[in-house]
C-alpha cells in the first residue's frame, strides 16, 4: 500500500515539521494554493508530486498543474482540486 502525504494551502512556506512524514511518502499530493514554484521542487526531493493549482497560485504554476486532477492510485480512482 502506498504512502500518500496530502497538503495544501503552503502560500508560499514549507514547514519543516513537515519533512519527517514527506520522507516516508511514496507520493505527495498538494490539493492547490501552492504560493511559489520553489515549493514543488523542495517536495520533489522527498517522493513523486502530484497537484493541482489553487486561487493564489501563479501562471507558473497554473501552466505546470491542472485545476483538477483526475488519476487512478492502487485501482482508486482520485479527483483533487482546491476548493
Amino acid at each position: 500500500m502506498k504512502r500518500i502525504a496530502l497538503l495544501s494551502d503552503t502560500h508560499h512556506s514549507l514547514d519543516t515539521r513537515f519533512f519527517p512524514y514527506l520522507e516516508n511518502s511514496d507520493e505527495i499530493w498538494h490539493a492547490g494554493d501552492i504560493g511559489d514554484i520553489s515549493i514543488i521542487e523542495k517536495l520533489e526531493e522527498f517522493a513523486p508530486i502530484k497537484a493541482v493549482w489553487g486561487n493564489i497560485d501563479n501562471q507558473d504554476i497554473r501552466l505546470q498543474f491542472e485545476k483538477i486532477a483526475k488519476f487512478m492510485c492502487e485501482k482508486t480512482y482520485v479527483i483533487m482540486t482546491h476548493i
